[in-house]
């Protein structure tokens, strides 16, 4: 059996990939392997299971509550809430596992399974691992201890979540937004009810597309990954500003009130301005990746905040966080990550904190995201050549420093080989973008020359 958790949970198509079958024996194995790592030492385990609104949410909802309630698990079901919110229901009311049915931005017939530990924190790579060995001990027939009688999980569906989560998103805001006029893009996702409501009590006039999850529409040309829709009803309806999410709203994108994106990088620009001028900026920095903007890096230079860069995903910038104690970290793609109220990137959080930093200084959004400018950025990706090579080849390291050569200190390199793919992702920046394009071309056509 091949590994079934990647970076995110595990993931595939629902009812392919992703079966009940497979939801359900990955859910008593989590049950067990937690209770043997004495996650439910001493009292009786609850889980908190959540969903975005695919369609196949329905079913796998339904197997990883049977698998976990004949483990002895009682659960607590919130139906269709974010990622985030599961996260901190987990934690704000003491389960012992969270459970999140979502494919995020992923098309329709996808879907995912992600289990969090006790507090809202993703599970350790180690206790991963374990539950694959467990699942397949049981799927090929190793018996287990099945409680009975009063010995099985209790089920409760647990309504209040929805209005515990808005309260502490409202909640930990520094200030109020009346007055402003703010179009969300749901993605037909997760957040299609939570982040309207949110908004509204926090003050904003809020007109919502993308709002009408129907079980197959999530992601279906809107949201995050397709901002088209809401730069035009920015425009159109005169708003100050628009926020999109994804489909299980764990990201956050913007545009400005000319229609302009406003990327991650910006967000957390004008994030880690907001948090050191409040004093919560700890040690003064803020997270981001290797594929972070090179305007961001310069911006926080000449702001005098230190940037930590880490690997690609928001796991990466998550462990940094944790360890380092840092309190802001994302990803350019609008994984913005705020840990004193949030153990994962949650997009309505980040897109409040936008709205209020907007409402205390008074300036425009495209304003406070021209405290960076985007440097061009082209990426090239490279298949069939030997991805393992990329840091060794001397050629093409030579082709890679004469590039950086060229394009001196406003400009960058970056060769990465694919994580599940026999690629080398090309990504040049530079200060034009045509200087940028053909740096990008040459160090592709070295990449097939040495790599090929």
């Amino acid at each position: 059996m091949g590994r079934l958790f990647g970076t995110d949970g595990v993931r595939g198509v629902a009812n392919a990939d992703l079966t009940a079958e497979l939801a359900l024996g990955l859910s008593v194995a989590a049950a067990h392997v937690l209770a043997v790592a004495g996650s439910f030492e001493g009292h009786r385990p609850t889980a908190v299971v959540g969903r975005d609104p695919r369609a196949s949410g329905e079913f796998l909802e339904a197997a990883v509550v049977a698998g976990l309630a004949s483990a002895g698990v009682d659960v607590l079901r919130v139906g269709v809430l974010p990622t985030p919110a599961v996260a901190y229901l987990t934690g704000a009311l003491g389960a012992d596992l969270g459970v999140m049915l979502s494919a995020s931005h992923n098309a329709m017939p996808d879907n995912g399974i992600k289990f969090l530990a006790r507090g809202g924190h993703k599970l350790a790579d180690e206790l991963e691992e374990r539950i694959e060995a467990v699942y397949e001990q049981h799927r090929t027939g190793e018996p287990w201890d099945r409680p009975t009688g009063a010995g099985v999980g209790r089920v409760t569906d647990y309504d209040e979540g929805f209005e515990k989560y808005v309260a502490h998103l409202v909640g930990v805001l520094p200030n109020r937004i009346d007055g402003l006029k703010i179009v969300l893009d749901e993605a037909h996702g997760a957040a299609s009810k939570v982040s309207p409501e949110a908004f509204t009590r926090a003050g904003a006039e809020v007109v919502t597309i993308g709002a009408a999850p129907d079980g197959l529409n999530i992601n279906a040309g809107c949201g995050s990954t397709h901002l088209e829709q809401l730069k035009a009803a920015v425009v159109a309806h005169g708003a100050d500003f628009g926020i999109a999410h994804d489909g299980d709203a764990d990201r956050c994108l913007a545009v400005d009130g000319s229609g302009e994106e406003v990327d991650g990088d910006q967000i957390l620009a004008v994030l880690a301005l907001a948090l050191r001028e409040a004093g919560t900026l700890r040690g003064n920095t803020v997270v981001g990746t290797v594929m972070s903007n090179l305007g961001f890096k310069l911006a926080m230079e000449r702001e005098g905040v230190e940037l930590v860069q880490t690997g690609v995903g928001d796991r990466y910038v998550l462990e940094s966080m944790k360890e380092h104690g840092y309190a802001l970290g994302g990803e350019q793609s609008g994984h913005v990550i705020v840990l004193d109220h949030a153990t994962t990137g949650d997009g309505t959080l980040t897109g409040l904190l936008l709205a209020a930093r907007v409402a205390a200084t008074g300036r425009s959004l495209a304003e406070l995201a021209g405290v960076m400018e985007r440097l061009p950025q082209v990426l090239i990706n490279v298949p069939d050549v030997d991805k393992t090579r990329v840091h060794t080849s001397k050629d093409l390291a030579s082709a890679v420093t004469e590039a950086e050569r060229e394009l001196g200190a406003t400009g960058r390199v970056l060769l990465r080989p694919s994580g599940t793919e026999p690629l080398v992702r090309v990504m040049v920046e530079a200060a034009d973008i045509e200087q940028a394009r053909g740096v990008a071309e040459r160090l592709a056509d070295a990449v097939k020359s040495a790599l090929g």
